[in-house]
């Protein structure tokens, strides 16, 4: 039996989200009763003054969407496309009758401008953690997409500034915010499967293209600054597109990037190893030794938690024949435990028994943090000053299982982890692939 929760935007599949110009205004998370809602007036100066940091594919969206609280003030955009800039500056002016919105080829600028209260960050996977961190050091709260670094000592340094200065961080993992994830995490966790003995997750798939031939670089595109912290390499459009998440310069792939990291903090979440992770991973995969993308396209990487849980992260074709519930929606995921199972992903729920799907928790069990829309967390958050639904620590936590299975993949041989001390246990080869060289002159 299947059954479908809608909740908000969590619940809405990745197409439709970026079709969305205007986000539902959910139940406040941190401020109940004292956030302003859509259709009452605020006052201008008691509105947060916010950004944009990227602004085409789900920057767009989430710029149309945060437009859509009337407690926002979209104050600037930034971009290196000159013209997602100026469609966003147009788009926002139209909002608001003006043409207030400033507008940056250079996020450093735009960081440096005096009043601003907090920036959505959705650039390239490799930007995330440098722009983040020129945030976090001038105290403006930021929402950043995931996943968050291209290696673990990236995201270390995160969040050390994050600590450091206090700045409100807000991860872009919003199936934390999705109803059905929530149900099935607080099933788990209640033990309504039973001892839970496995997480398996299915993600995506790629095809392979062949390296095409070096282009010119389009007018009114800053193609040196897009490239930042990356190495040099030839100009072409499709490097340049939705897909740069399957080049390692610039990505972990369907591993980590792309649909990856969902999944991995969904499992965190259930596994409740918010404050910790796996201590033993195996596995193996697959990437193309020809054509543009060179990030595995096909995987399984068996990670172990202190307490025998396991978690089973796979491409899709793998999945779809190591259980047949992958089989009842393209890339979920799959809670197995001793006296039933949950399958869940952003469009539906199923379980067995199904009675599950029924489940009243009593007051005295496990309820996880209810949110209805992840923006609106952030902007609560952004008010009251306090922790956010998915902090810099939960952050870095899920975004370490997806570079121990990439480095596990990369070597071929059994790891053992150490989560207080963040290191692989008297292996050196593998503590150097914790960090990655930048192209000068960028650097943590």
């Amino acid at each position: 039996m299947t059954f479908d929760r809608r909740s908000g935007e969590g619940g809405v599949a990745r197409r439709d989200f970026l079709k969305k110009s205007t986000a539902a205004l959910g139940a406040p998370f941190l401020l109940p009763g004292c956030v302003l809602g859509r259709g009452r007036a605020t006052a201008p100066n008691s509105r947060i003054a916010m950004a944009c940091i990227g602004v085409g594919s789900m920057g767009s969206g989430h710029l149309r969407s945060f437009l859509g609280f009337d407690d926002v003030r979209m104050v600037a955009v930034c971009d290196v496309r000159r013209s997602h800039r100026e469609r966003a500056k147009k788009h926002v002016d139209r909002v608001y009758g003006d043409s207030a919105c400033d507008s940056y080829s250079d996020y450093r600028e735009l960081l440096a401008r005096p009043g601003l209260d907090a920036v959505c960050i959705a650039v390239p996977d490799h930007w995330h953690v440098l722009i983040a961190l020129e945030a976090a050091r001038r105290g403006v709260a930021m929402y950043c997409e995931k996943p968050l670094g291209m290696s673990l000592a990236e995201d270390i340094a995160l969040r050390e500034a994050v600590q450091r200065y206090g700045t409100v961080f807000h991860f872009g993992t919003q199936q934390r915010s999705n109803e059905r994830f929530r149900f099935a995490c607080e099933l788990v966790r209640n033990g309504r499967i039973g001892a839970l003995e496995n997480i398996m997750i299915g993600s995506a798939n790629y095809s392979q293209i062949d390296t095409p031939p070096a282009q010119s670089v389009p007018p009114g595109f800053d193609y040196d600054m897009w490239l930042g912290p990356a190495p040099r390499a030839p100009y072409c459009h499709e490097r340049c597109t939705r897909q740069w998440t399957l080049i390692r310069d610039y990505s972990l792939g369907c591993i980590g990037g792309a649909w990856g990291i969902h999944p991995v903090d969904i499992a965190q979440w259930a596994f409740d190893a918010d404050h910790t992770g796996p201590v033993e991973i195996e596995g193996r995969g697959n990437a193309p030794q020809k054509g543009l993308y060179d990030t595995a396209i096909a995987w399984e990487v068996e990670h172990r938690y202190a307490d025998g849980g396991r978690l089973i992260h796979m491409d899709m074709q793998t999945a779809l024949r190591r259980a047949p519930q992958f089989k009842l929606h393209w890339m979920g995921m799959l809670f197995n435990g001793r006296e039933g199972w949950v399958y869940v992903c952003r469009e539906m729920i199923a379980a067995h028994p199904e009675s599950l799907l029924k489940t009243q928790f009593a007051p005295s069990e496990l309820q996880l943090p209810h949110s209805r829309d992840h923006r609106r967390t952030f902007l609560d958050a952004v008010r009251s000053k306090r922790r956010t639904l998915c902090p810099i620590e939960t952050a870095v936590r899920s975004d370490t299982v997806c570079h121990q299975a990439d480095i596990a993949i990369k070597l071929g041989r059994r790891l053992f982890w150490d989560p207080d001390a963040e290191r692989f246990v008297n292996d050196a080869e593998a503590n150097r692939l914790l960090s990655r060289s930048m192209r000068a002159p960028w650097h943590l």
